[in-house]
């Protein structure tokens, strides 16, 4: 059965100061274990801030660290899930539910992909 990547996007500038609400949490918890019992959540987790990060670069052979935040880019990823899923169709409608547990405070991007078995 295929694997799927979703990469949850977030602009941090406009994410909620105080963070996920306690309802929130709980419906996350809810559908999270609804999607672990159904066999398609494989793992998942956020992710701390960008400026807790560090960026490898690799360019003409030479390696670089850049420590966040990144001021280049406001929008990072700011968790993931690794899912297993029949189709594309599947995973994207997992990926719907996972959008609509956060409410109308949160603006996210989920980008979700097949991991290529070769």
């Amino acid at each position: 059965m295929p694997r799927y990547l979703s990469l949850v996007k977030i602009d941090e500038s406009t994410r909620p100061a105080e963070g996920p609400s306690p309802e929130m949490m709980q419906r996350m918890g809810e559908l999270i274990e609804e999607i672990t019992k159904a066999g398609v959540m494989l793992d998942t987790a956020g992710l701390l801030p960008s400026e807790q990060g560090v960026r490898v670069h690799l360019k003409g052979g030479e390696i670089s660290v850049t420590d966040g935040p990144f001021t280049e880019t406001k929008e990072v990823v700011g968790g993931y899930a690794l899912m297993q899923c029949k189709d594309m169709a599947e995973a994207l409608e997992w990926s719907k539910r996972f959008l609509k547990v956060h409410g109308d405070e949160w603006n996210l991007t989920l980008e979700v992909r097949e991991i290529t078995e070769d």
